[in-house]
């Protein structure tokens, strides 16, 4: 099994979008997959499941919102329940009353599952944060805190037989980011061919180098055998460009210009290369056009924008389009397999 973390320190370029479509791709080529929701906002969740099914996944009548409102039975999907979130399975350890609770991934699809995220979870961050320094010490309590992403997850694969793990995080470095990362075999980062991304990447290269030095080298050692830990590998997949929908106020030209920086940046921010080089795009997995007119058909009939078909309104010129859109993802997954399995890219 194999665990990969979608990342980038920029906001907006798309990450949620295309861990939902890399996990359905995935999962069309035969794999089981599971998709992990670690990102407090909880889109890839919201892409998952329909409202009523979400209602109930969160359901919690203490809140502000059912103040006020008569109780009501939520009918069951047989999907989610009550109870069933990341946030959920880490609520012992925020509240001092014990390790990690297993919550058992819903269902999507026929080979592929989710482990579904809740806004909750940012309640874990000042935990996360306070627990880190004294991981350096020992400490087991501290210890099993910064495990507990990467242990939920061995479960939840481990229940379902997963062949791969996608783990969609929010555009940070906190501490939820820090543990999730940590937990991660290899990190693919979707990037804009623009002056904030490549800002994201100069300050995401160090800090993954830095996690991983200070977990495998003072932290991993005073592990004890009976707390399962993760390695921190973090391994650079590569980047994939998200393709901005062109506007008469940003030429080409421009992007042009952003776009010819990512390899180098990429090269000494993120793999530390000290003589990385513009014009090598080895890293370069793909890049995927823009799709905006899709998706909005995608979420309505909520499924992959590949999968629409004309009865779900993509007739005409737009069905080839979605037949465009499936083959690049194809190509994406496929690639992006290739550099798991070692035959593309060797780890830096």
């Amino acid at each position: 099994m194999t665990s990969i973390a979608l990342f980038n320190n920029k906001g907006g370029v798309g990450k949620t979008t295309l861990a939902y479509h890399l996990a359905h791709m995935f999962q069309r080529l035969g794999l089981r997959v599971l998709a992990v929701d670690l990102d407090p906002q909880s889109n890839l969740t919201a892409m998952c499941l329909d409202e009523t099914e979400l209602e109930e996944l969160w359901e919690d009548s203490s809140e502000l919102i059912e103040q006020g409102v008569k109780h009501r039975a939520l009918p069951a999907t047989g999907r989610v329940g009550p109870g069933q979130t990341i946030a959920d399975a880490v609520r012992p350890i925020l509240e001092g009353t014990g390790d990690i609770r297993p919550v058992h991934p819903a269902a999507v699809a026929p080979g592929l599952w989710l482990l579904p995220g809740s806004l909750e979870l940012s309640r874990f961050e000042d935990k996360l944060s306070n627990e880190w320094f004294k991981t350096y010490a020992g400490d087991l309590a501290a210890i099993r805190t910064t495990t507990a992403f990467h242990r939920i997850i061995q479960s939840a694969a481990g229940e379902v037989d997963a062949d791969i793990v996608l783990i969609d995080i929010g555009p940070n470095l906190g501490a939820i980011n820090r543990a999730s990362l940590l937990a991660a075999d290899a990190v693919l980062m979707p990037l804009a061919a623009d002056l904030f991304s490549l800002k994201g990447l100069r300050n995401l290269g160090p800090t993954l180098r830095n996690w991983r030095r200070d977990w495998q080298q003072l932290i991993l050692p005073r592990v004890p055998d009976n707390i399962s830990a993760p390695n921190a590998v973090m391994r650079p997949l590569g980047y994939v460009i998200m393709q901005p929908e062109m506007r008469l106020d940003r030429p080409v030209k421009a992007y042009a210009r952003w776009l010819e920086r990512i390899p180098w940046v990429f090269g000494t921010a993120v793999l530390g290369q000290e003589t990385a080089s513009s014009s090598d795009r080895t890293y370069e997995i793909a890049t995927l056009r823009n799709y905006r007119s899709l998706m909005p058909l995608a979420h309505d009939a909520r499924k992959p924008m590949f999968d629409l078909r004309p009865a779900d309104g993509a007739l005409g010129s737009t069905q080839k389009y979605v037949q465009t859109c499936f083959r690049e993802f194809r190509f994406l997954a496929e690639a992006v397999l290739a550099r798991v399995d070692g035959r593309e890219t060797p780890m830096s």
